[in-house]
């Protein structure tokens, strides 16, 4: 394992140590947490180990050699197509839960309810954009049972990763998470489902084109999962207009963004007029992360002079 952490520190893959316990862990198919108790390698399992690090080495994505990635209370299968779920993400899926938590159902089950539902009061209805691997929309699916939860994608590649990963959740025991295959730029996106959304999520692709993103990122993420336009802004600015027709009056909004849009994007949902306690989030490092906001009933939807604040996470 030494000779591993090594490899990788020398790659400037960090924190190596943790990378290569985590690799051991992988082969010897047992949790990190057990690694101390476990049999040596064997000799097919040092040669596969010794495969991994070369190739971590050469900064392929951790998760896409072990086919996991963790997500809150979860553990995701992503690889090649799929952007991986980070860290940070996490945080917004957690507001998406607490609010999901909060919301009031006060229609009908049938208001947003499938088809052949139940009759009764109904959880809250909350949707996920951009859901690629599926982490946020499942995160909520598990922690808030009583939701029901739709993730919306259009890659064919990032689709099959999120009907394998709501699968796996629904035979764990998890609500099944709905899939729909859309595209957030699509005025006519979840028709069916307008004005009548408690907490929409998105996780949008979000760098500037011209920045320059790690090689995990830069070689193994899907390019469309990750650029969105010159100014990053490409897919967050028709997501303000669909936010506005999808949402209830009172729902949710939170939307990740890059660190150099801790205004811009607040600013745009402010600018919109039908948005209200409109607000910024910074992640655990102090970076601007995700915008909130909650959209305003139709009665009081007038454009701009909406104020909004900082958070920190």
């Amino acid at each position: 394992m030494a000779a591993a952490a090594r490899e990788l520190a020398a790659a400037g893959v960090e924190p190596a140590r943790v990378e290569a316990e985590l690799l051991v862990a992988h082969v010897l198919d047992v949790p990190r947490g057990r690694l101390a108790l476990a049999d040596p390698l064997g000799p097919d399992q040092l040669a596969r180990l010794r495969e991994l690090v070369h190739r971590r080495a050469a900064r392929e994505p951790l998760q896409h050699l072990t086919g996991r990635a963790a997500f809150r209370h979860l553990e995701l299968a992503v690889g090649p197509g799929v952007f991986v779920p980070r860290p940070e993400t996490e945080l917004l899926a957690g507001w998406g839960v607490d609010r999901a938590r909060a919301a009031t159902a006060t229609r009908p089950a049938a208001a947003h309810q499938p088809a052949g539902a139940g009759g009764g009061v109904a959880g809250p209805l909350v949707v996920d954009l951009c859901s690629g691997s599926g982490a946020i929309a499942l995160a909520v699916a598990q922690e808030v049972p009583t939701a029901r939860v739709v993730a919306v994608e259009r890659s064919p590649e990032a689709l099959v990763w999120l009907r394998r990963n709501v699968a796996e959740r629904a035979a764990a025991g998890d609500r099944p998470v709905e899939v729909v295959v859309g595209d957030v730029t699509d005025p006519d996106l979840l028709a069916g489902l307008a004005g009548t959304v408690d907490v929409l999520l998105c996780n949008p692709p979000y760098v500037p084109r011209a920045v320059a993103v790690p090689p995990e990122v830069a070689g193994h993420d899907p390019d469309e999962a990750v650029f969105a336009g010159a100014d990053g802004l490409a897919v967050i600015r028709p997501l303000v207009a669909v936010a506005a027709r999808l949402l209830r009056p009172g729902g949710g909004l939170g939307v990740e963004h890059d660190d150099s849009h801790g205004r811009i994007v607040p600013d745009l949902f402010a600018a919109d007029g039908r948005f209200t306690a409109v607000g910024d989030h910074a992640d655990l490092a102090g970076r601007p992360r995700y915008a909130t906001a909650s959209r305003r009933s139709d009665a009081s939807h007038g454009a701009g002079g909406t104020t909004w604040q900082t958070f920190s996470s």
